[in-house]
């Protein structure tokens, strides 16, 4: 497998894998533009050569977009292999690159979020387990933080403790979100749009900084939706999935 290296110089021409390849796509637009403001801190995007979802996306920890005490650690945003990609030892491939990168970088290891039991759009632990990785920290809600750290003296990261605790002052339906995830341009305006529809209370906060993300009541900053103070789900919705939800 042949993997290309995205950066601000061929960043228009890429398929960056896990939006449609349309780039007057709001979807693409969006994500796009969050890659381009990321890249010169440390961000790195590596991806199949072939399209598909086949990338891993990864941050020095003190420039993720989330609320982590991780200094000298490298960050996964993502690593997603799917579809005809699965089965080839590619996801090794990626996160193998992941880790001599950071050692050529001179980090401490790596951290990723994921779950006691694999939840959408998060790391699988038996894939982490295999691949060396343990927990060094748990927020209330199950979220995770998982570590592969490259000496056994290295200090563990952990969440803030704004996020240990998912829990806010609010009535209704408050969704944290950012654009770090695509879809998020395209399905965020239609469930506002869905609850508005149906009276439902509602209220969308976009997390536009650094800063934002990594004060957020919350682990998860992709997408983190809550009720009545109470933390639900990092699973997009769409319309149905909101109304389901809701039980309209």
């Amino acid at each position: 497998m042949e993997y290309v290296r995205v950066t601000n110089e061929n960043l228009e021409a890429e398929h960056i894998c896990c939006a449609i390849s349309n780039n007057k796509d709001i979807q693409v637009a969006s994500k796009k533009a969050w890659l381009a403001d990321r890249f010169a801190e440390g961000l790195v995007f590596l991806k199949s050569a072939e399209r598909g979802k086949c990338f891993i996306e990864y941050i020095p920890a003190e420039n993720a977009w989330n609320p982590l005490d991780a200094d000298g650690y490298i960050y996964i945003d993502c690593l997603w292999v799917s579809g005809s990609f699965k089965g080839h030892g590619y996801s090794s491939d990626l996160l193998n690159e992941c880790i001599n990168d950071s050692k050529r970088k001179g980090k401490k290891g790596l951290c990723i979020l994921a779950a006691a039991k694999k939840k959408p759009f998060l790391a699988d632990p038996k894939y982490l387990t295999y691949k060396g990785f343990s927990v060094c920290d748990e927020a209330d809600n199950g979220i995770q933080l998982w570590y592969l750290p490259f000496a056994k003296d290295a200090a563990k990261p952990q969440f803030k403790e704004c996020a240990k605790h998912p829990r806010i002052e609010k009535d209704g339906y408050v969704l944290y979100y950012t654009d770090q995830c695509p879809f998020n341009a395209k399905y965020v305006p239609i469930v506002e749009q869905t609850a508005k529809e149906h009276g439902i209370p509602f209220e969308a906060i976009h997390l536009q900084t650094k800063a934002a993300a990594q004060n957020a009541p919350t682990p998860i900053t992709t997408y983190a939706l809550f009720h009545n103070g109470t933390y639900l789900t990092n699973e997009q919705m769409n319309d149905a999935k909101f109304l389901k939800l809701a039980a309209i």
